[in-house]
């Protein structure tokens, strides 16, 4: 009968197939030296024949030991054939690869060494099959048995070396995908085997991994949060060569497509992702200039949350994203064509929004950095902003203004005012629609909120007359309150009239003043008086900086019939102090002058005397008594001041008659108010 293994011997087949691996050796030598045999006679059909009994008959059987044999045998004949064995690399290689997926360890292994022989043979001529072996390697890197990982990493070895003697001729188009597929795995052993063949390709001159880099950055940073160091350190040192390469040539890398991974991955949980991403930002944005100004509005919302952290873990990451914020910056604010160039590809739409986003329920830090955008963008680009302005306004307003943070509060009124200030509307110079709508808004929050005005009125408003015309402000204050609600109108005034009397910002506000002489500081008199008549003690004092002393001893005669309360005489109190601070040197210099006849210092010491009648023997009657004790005694010389025409007041632009008439009406207004409001409480 016909032997159905020939040429192979039927001694050879039993030994081949024997469960001891000697025997098995043994067959294999034999079939290696029949193959060099027809090799060398080139009967290349006989090689043929025995190739296929080997695969048909021995690797793909059921039994174990005929499937080693069978893979021992076929490693034999591609090592007689040496570079004839590309002829018949598809019927050698494709038996093996299917065996090194089977159930069998040491079947597996068995594969993985005949591979490797197969491979170390034909060397280039594997490379069409290029795929499948990079398959079965991801698959035997991650393999339980320690022996055939240790195989793998030997074939895998070998592989990099022919990838890189053919590096010409390597399909790269075909093995980014085989990468694209695994980067995303979890096994720290299949992470370092994706990482190393990166590296090693990208390490060949002749080839360009940076055009592929946005197809497999993302998987790259997602390595970065291996648990195992080495991996980590493997991972960074790739990513510092691809940022070197990109570096030493910018036009090589799609930006677009790597930013836009970059940006999602700056907002990761990892903190080692996290930093690395904005770190490769950083340079980005260095290298790119204006540029990366497209992608602006997701850069915001990788960097502005960084901005706040305050662990010592997360400091570099702080720093990375205070520096890319700091270079946006510099990019807005650039001079000439280059600013116009860098502006155009700024989409301000996406930026609005999202700065707008994170005015709200934001840390602090990331409060004050977008205010700070927001201002500068108004600096900058003020045209194309002013339609966010409306939007902006209640953020501002509601969110900002509240903020348990001075200086988000602070920076907040830099941006309105930069809103108010900036806007160019036409008619009277006094009465700008934006700083009416504005102050008006400020108004009703102060209203809304009696604590909020109590504890944050006085900051908002001196910055406010700080950045923006405090005759402005107080003008536009003062016609508003005209037609609020007495009580409101009240805490305002009060509040209002502290601040002019205490800041050293309003010096010029209250020169102005004092010189009712001029026109245009008789009509801010008059505006402010009408104002300041929900309260009299404020009237009073804004009369005495003013230096209408007869009438404000008018006013002190008039409390005489009005209702003294506990908050009258409060606020009284006050005024005493002020009277002794640097703000009135100029009035306690009055009483002593000789000018306009003593007209003005008569008046003055007639009205401080009717003040400290007034008042209780507290602390502040003693210290207005003692500081009259020391001026000249008025009180024995002719009374020559009622018909004197040379006093400050009288020669004045303002018509103190109509005011008083007004503000004794007031006063009658505000004590039927109070009368109603006991009755309603009696009930």
């Amino acid at each position: 009968m016909e032997n159905a293994f020939a040429p192979i011997s039927e001694a050879c087949v039993k030994a081949l197939s024997d469960k001891t691996y000697d025997k098995r050796k043994m067959a294999a030598l034999e079939i290696e030296k029949m193959v060099t045999d027809f090799n060398a006679k080139k009967n290349m059909t006989q090689v043929k024949r025995i190739i296929d009994v080997l695969s048909k008959d021995f690797v793909r059987s059921n039994d174990l030991n005929k499937k080693k044999g069978g893979l021992i045998a076929l490693a034999a004949t591609s090592i007689a054939l040496g570079k004839e064995t590309e002829r018949f690399i598809e019927d050698i290689v494709n038996p093996i690869l299917n065996c090194l997926i089977d159930s069998d360890m040491r079947v597996r292994y068995f594969a993985s060494e005949s591979l490797y022989n197969v491979v170390k043979v034909s060397r280039g001529s594997v490379l069409p099959f290029f795929p499948s072996l990079f398959n079965a390697l991801s698959r035997l890197v991650i393999d339980p048995d320690q022996n055939i990982k240790n195989g793998s990493e030997i074939l895998d070895r070998l592989l990099k070396d022919i990838v890189i003697e053919s590096s010409q001729t390597f399909d790269l188009d075909a093995f980014i995908p085989l990468v694209r597929e695994r980067i995303m795995v979890k096994s720290s052993f299949a992470r370092q085997f994706i990482i190393s063949w990166i590296s090693v390709l990208n390490a060949v001159p002749e080839i360009n991994m940076v055009m592929y880099l946005p197809e497999i950055l993302h998987g790259l940073f997602q390595m970065l949060e291996d648990p195992l160091p080495e991996i980590q350190r493997m991972c960074e040192s790739l990513l510092a060569q691809f940022l070197k390469i990109i570096k030493a040539d910018p036009g090589a890398a799609d930006i677009p497509k790597m930013t836009n991974v970059l940006i999602v991955q700056a907002q990761s949980n990892n903190t080692l992702i996290q930093f690395y991403a904005i770190n490769w930002i950083k340079e980005f944005v260095q290298l790119y200039r204006g540029e990366i100004l497209q992608f602006a509005s997701g850069i915001f919302t990788a960097i502005l949350p960084c901005l706040a952290f305050e662990s010592d873990a997360k400091k570099s990451i702080k720093d990375c994203a205070n520096a890319v914020n700091l270079h946006l910056l510099e990019l807005v604010s650039g001079v000439g064509e280059d600013k116009q160039r860098n502006l155009s590809f700024l989409e301000l739409n996406s930026v609005m929004e999202v700065l707008r986003q994170y005015l709200v329920h934001s840390p602090v830090p990331t409060k004050i950095a977008v205010l700070k955008w927001v201002h500068h963008l108004f600096t900058e680009v003020h045209d194309e902003m002013s339609e966010h302005a409306n939007k902006l306004f209640p953020v501002l307003l509601r969110d900002c203004l509240s903020d348990s943070s001075d200086e988000v509060v602070l920076q907040a009124i830099v941006v309105l005012a930069e809103i108010v200030n900036s806007a160019t509307v036409q008619g009277n110079y006094y009465y700008k629609p934006q700083y009416r709508t504005f102050l008006g808004e400020l108004l009703s929050l102060f209203s809304d909120n009696n604590a909020f005005l109590e504890k944050r009125g006085t900051l908002i408003i001196r910055q406010l007359c700080r950045l923006l015309n405090a005759e402005y402000i107080y003008r536009t204050f003062a016609e508003i309150l005209l037609r609020e609600p007495t009580g409101l109108a009240t805490t305002m005034v009060r509040t209002l009239n502290m601040i002019l009397l205490t800041t050293s910002d309003l010096f010029d506000l209250r020169n102005m003043l004092r010189d009712i002489r001029n026109q245009q500081s008789a009509s801010l008199f008059d505006c402010l008086y009408r104002c300041w008549a929900h309260c009299p003690v404020s009237t009073l004092s804004l009369c005495l900086l003013a230096q209408c002393y007869q009438h404000a001893l008018e006013i002190v005669n008039l409390f005489a019939s009005m209702e003294i309360t506990v908050d009258f005489l409060v606020e009284v109190d006050k005024m005493v102090q002020l009277i002794e601070s640097p703000i009135f040197t100029s009035l306690r210099l009055t009483l002593i002058t000789h000018s306009n006849e003593n007209a003005d210092a008569q008046h003055l010491s007639r009205a401080l005397y009717g003040i400290l009648m007034l008042l209780p023997q507290t602390e502040a009657f003693h210290l207005l008594n003692n500081r009259l004790q020391c001026v000249p005694n008025y009180w024995g010389q002719p009374n020559k001041i009622s018909n004197s025409k040379s006093s400050i007041q009288s020669q004045g632009k303002v018509k103190f008659d109509d005011l008083f008439t007004y503000f004794k009406e007031m006063q009658e207004i505000i004590h039927q108010k109070r009368v109603e409001k006991r009755k309603k409480n009696q009930f």
